[in-house]
């Protein structure tokens, strides 16, 4: 089934793949490799080779039997647009989406380069919220151009975990922005004026921003053995959504 989810930004996961590879420094402490592992000591299904890559049939069908109106993210576990997932099961994951209407599904991705490709001769489902997650200026920046190449009814750019201050964004056809530090014992720390910088620009740009967390790293600068768990930047909370009719149950 599809769970429910601790992510603040959405309600429910869909992972009709799971696995991964790693492909630039934002993978580095990749929480959901850390999961996966967890996954296949319980014995949990569709993880009995851990973190490898993998397309499940058989979960394509969970959104169809759900008709309560639903925000899912596609692929906490994965990447759907790994160079190894077919377009053929792309096109099966795009046709449930749909034939459910009523659910918004929020698809964030490390290889936009795909994007563009898959699409030219595909139209993006109203209902899909696109995305790219941009963690550097080397490696996240360049993403955003590969983004703005769909023409998705939002498109947002996850800033998770924030590395680095990465300058001015051209944010130009981008509607929505979450920001977060790194969670786990080996998180690298942010700094409170990276995040704040991407928040002015958005606020300039009338850009949604969406403050996710501190991590392990609090406002403060100080680490925790246990993850900070701070939404607060500047003394307060950030949680816009782009000028839609999404109500969060979460």
């Amino acid at each position: 089934m599809s769970n429910k989810s601790k992510i603040e930004w959405t309600e429910q996961t869909w992972n009709p793949t799971t696995g991964c590879t790693k492909v630039s420094p934002g993978c580095k402490h990749c929480y959901a490799e850390t999961m996966a592992r967890r996954l296949k000591a319980m014995g949990a299904g569709g993880y009995d080779n851990g973190f490898e890559l993998a397309m499940h049939e058989k979960r394509l069908q969970q959104p169809l039997k759900r008709k309560k109106p639903t925000v899912y993210f596609v692929n906490s576990m994965s990447d759907l647009f790994h160079e190894e997932i077919t377009d053929n099961f792309l096109d099966k994951v795009f046709d449930v989406i749909k034939r459910t209407p009523q659910h918004t599904y929020q698809i964030l991705t490390k290889r936009s380069e795909r994007l563009p490709e898959y699409f030219k001769t595909r139209a993006c489902p109203p209902n899909v919220w696109l995305g790219v997650s941009v963690e550097d200026k080397k490696y996240g920046m360049p993403r955003i151009e590969h983004l703005r190449c769909v023409d998705a009814t939002i498109r947002f750019l996850s800033v998770e975990p924030l590395l680095e201050d990465i300058g001015s964004i051209d944010l130009s056809n981008i509607h929505w922005v979450i920001v977060g530090g790194e969670s786990g014992s080996s998180a690298r720390p942010m700094q409170a004026e990276w995040a704040d910088n991407i928040r002015r620009q958005c606020e300039l740009n009338s850009v949604a921003y969406f403050f996710k967390q501190w991590g392990a790293w609090g406002a403060d600068g100080v680490k925790r053995a246990k993850q900070a768990n701070g939404r607060k930047l500047n003394g307060r909370i950030y949680d816009n959504y782009p000028a839609m009719d999404l109500t969060l149950s979460v």
